[in-house]
């Protein structure tokens, strides 16, 4: 008899193949009433080659089967019919045993074997090959780390046996560690749906870390999707690099920790670059709010897409900052609910928090301040975000004022004071203050205000006798600190204040409260001798007669106006240096004045 399958011709012996096969047997009964010797056979799953495996069987020859060919063999099995009803030891017997006994005992084969049924589909789904598969790799992983003797692919260029470099200690191998995400790079090699279900059938076997499950996913992205680690995804095949995007993100589990910050903005970046859903991107956005503490600059500085003319993606950053408040609000913490410290310290891990998101915004406005299309509204609305968050120094956010300033020179006097009005110059470092009495870039007024902070700290950590006195004195040349002086005066001073300084001018002030200082030191707390400190702050002033700070006649004003204030009330000025600070760094008011400059 003649079977043709495909392309190809089969001459072959009517009695071994009609007896194992039930089907062929139908098939030649219809040939015989047509009276025709040829069969036509064009649907048979594996095509030819499954069909030679299973005629060979029917002559009782030598079948060498693997983990690559089984499946077809198994399939045209099946479409030939070949079951136990029609002869004992058939091969749809022989072959389930070979699955049974050593493919589903096999870690690798058994992947390969899942990876072959895809085109066999729907006839490997219809029987059960996919879903033992399935359950075959899922127990593997389970598996203890202790018992996994088979190779796998995982890090294998670290490993020392496989690189010749296997450590001996006194002529005896040692054992070599195994880790618990071993079999995440053998399953990168699935194909996307495959894939899915394997990672599902682990997850709902329960038990798996969830790390290991993150670290699955992330080793899968890397490897499934071309340019992830630069955030460029070739437009070859959008519509499925969108699917595994999402796939990814739908089996993201949700334990906090289970991911790097880092992994997730990557994923955000892709979902934006593929145009992925608002679902995915919103629900991509929740979870790196929840880790935000965890990012660093370099991985918030995310691209701006192509019809943008700044040249980093700043808005995504501020709704990331906004998902990190919401998370902050909703009351989550670090701590279990059972934990006994969440309720001794219930703002300890939220405070925590505050500050590393605080650091890597100041750095990342930093960074961002480089691009000169960056508008000044997108730099301040970032930076007012994190303003009320807990910082040890506001060195940062000087840093990153100075950077903004450095690289857009045309911006107008209010938007600079505006600028500048982010950062509180009392928690500024010496290094910081340094750097600001010096720099060209900053308002007058800032440069005050440095100065003034400055001498109040130096004077406090020194023991200076005169300290109430003086700083007083100094307090009374900052805008909005006039102490009884008319708002006029003031008013007509804003331009000045606003105004940038010179080098010179710069340098003379420093000299002159320098000298100040080194006043103050020595004249110690005897009111008898406020007219000296009335006479160094007058030589301040009036070296900067021609508008640098004010006018002499707006300092005697103030001068005036400050000894009816002490003649008053003899008690301010009796005060030791200490009480007075601590009142002057714990006083609401005078904060409010002080950082309300107009």
């Amino acid at each position: 008899m003649v079977i043709n399958v495909g392309d190809v011709k089969f001459y072959l012996h009517k009695f071994p193949l009609l007896s194992k096969s039930f089907r062929l047997q139908k098939l030649t009964a219809n040939t015989n009433e047509e009276n025709n010797d040829e069969i036509n056979i064009d649907d048979i799953p594996g095509g030819p080659a499954a069909f030679e495996i299973c005629a060979k069987f029917c002559y009782g020859m030598t079948v060498t089967l693997n983990a690559y060919n089984v499946v077809a063999a198994r399939c045209a099995a099946e479409y030939l019919e070949m079951y136990e009803t029609v002869e004992k030891g058939n091969i749809i017997y022989k072959l389930e045993v070979f699955l049974t006994s050593s493919i589903f005992r096999s870690w690798k084969d058994s992947i390969i074997v899942l990876q072959t049924t895809k085109v066999f589909l729907p006839w490997s789904e219809e029987l059960k090959i996919v879903s033992h598969c399935l359950d075959s790799v899922a127990s593997k992983a389970y598996i203890d780390t202790s018992k996994v003797d088979w190779s796998y692919t995982y890090n294998r260029k670290k490993l020392p046996s496989e690189n010749g470099s296997d450590p001996l200690w006194n002529g005896v191998q040692k054992q070599q560690y195994v880790p618990r995400d071993w079999w995440v790079e053998d399953l990168s090699e699935l194909h996307i749906d495959l894939y899915k279900r394997v990672i599902t059938t682990i997850k709902t076997k329960g038990g798996m870390s969830p790390e290991v499950i993150g670290e699955a996913l992330r080793a899968y992205a890397y490897r499934r999707l071309p340019g992830f680690s630069k955030g460029k995804i070739p437009g070859s095949d959008p519509v499925k690099y969108q699917y595994l995007v999402d796939m990814i993100t739908s089996l993201l589990p949700t334990e906090k920790h289970s991911v790097s910050c880092s992994f997730l903005i990557r994923l955000l970046q892709t979902s934006v670059s593929l145009e992925c859903g608002e679902t995915v991107q919103s629900e991509l956005k929740r979870r790196i709010g929840q880790h935000l503490d965890e990012a660093s600059v370099a991985d918030l500085l995310l691209r701006a897409p192509a019809n943008e003319t700044t040249t980093y993606d700043v808005d995504t950053v501020h709704e990331l900052v906004q998902q990190f408040m919401l998370q902050k609000r909703s009351g989550r913490s670090d701590f279990p609910e059972d934990n006994e410290f969440q309720e001794m310290y219930p703002a300890f891990a939220s405070d925590s928090s505050k500050v590393k998101v605080a650091r890597v915004i100041d750095g990342y406005l930093a960074e961002v301040s480089r691009d000169p299309n960056l508008p000044l509204v997108k730099f301040v609305n970032l930076a007012e975000m994190v303003s009320g968050f807990p910082r040890p120094s506001h060195d940062g956010i000087y840093r990153a004022i100075d950077m903004y300033l450095k690289e857009h020179l045309g911006i107008t006097k209010s938007e600079r004071k505006r600028i500048c009005k982010l950062m509180d110059c009392r928690k500024l470092s010496a290094e910081a203050c340094m750097h600001a009495v010096q720099n060209e870039r900053l308002p007058l007024r800032v440069v005050v205000q440095v100065l003034f902070f400055e001498q109040a700290r130096a004077t406090t950590s020194s023991g200076g006798g005169s300290t109430p006195d003086l700083a007083g004195t100094i307090k009374s040349l900052l805008p909005g600190e006039s102490h009884g002086s008319s708002r006029s005066a003031t008013t007509n001073t804003d331009e000045d204040w606003d105004a940038v300084p010179t080098a010179e001018e710069l340098k003379a002030l420093k000299g002159e409260l320098a000298t100040l200082r080194l006043t103050d030191k020595e004249v110690g707390c005897n009111d008898t001798n406020s007219i000296d400190i009335k006479m160094s702050v007058e030589k301040v002033i009036g070296g900067k007669a021609k508008g640098l700070i004010m006018s002499k006649k707006l300092f005697s004003k103030l001068w005036s106006n400050k000894d009816r204030l002490s003649e008053n009330s003899s008690s301010d000025t009796s005060e030791s240096p200490g009480s007075s600070n601590a009142g002057e760094s714990k006083s609401t008011p005078s904060r409010s004045r002080r950082h309300s400059l107009s």
